[in-house]
């Protein structure tokens, strides 16, 4: 047992492992920018339709004011 020798590997990453690295960011980083664009296109939507309202408001209260 104790002649018995102990195959060891080459350490540190091979060539496909750094490959799979590369692919596996590449692959989050399209999801996360096309989470957030989602995210943030519902967000913008929901500014846009905020200001319309506020802007028709805004006439209807001057509208109302006048005939006053």
């Amino acid at each position: 047992m104790a002649g018995d020798l102990e195959k060891r590997g080459s350490g540190g990453l091979r060539v496909v492992d750094g490959l799979v690295l590369v692919a596996v960011g590449v692959v989050g980083v399209l999801i996360a920018f096309w989470a957030l664009s989602f995210v943030a296109g519902i967000l913008w939507g929901l500014v846009k339709i905020v200001i319309l309202v506020a802007v028709v408001l805004g006439i209807l209260w001057l509208l109302v004011g006048r005939r006053r």
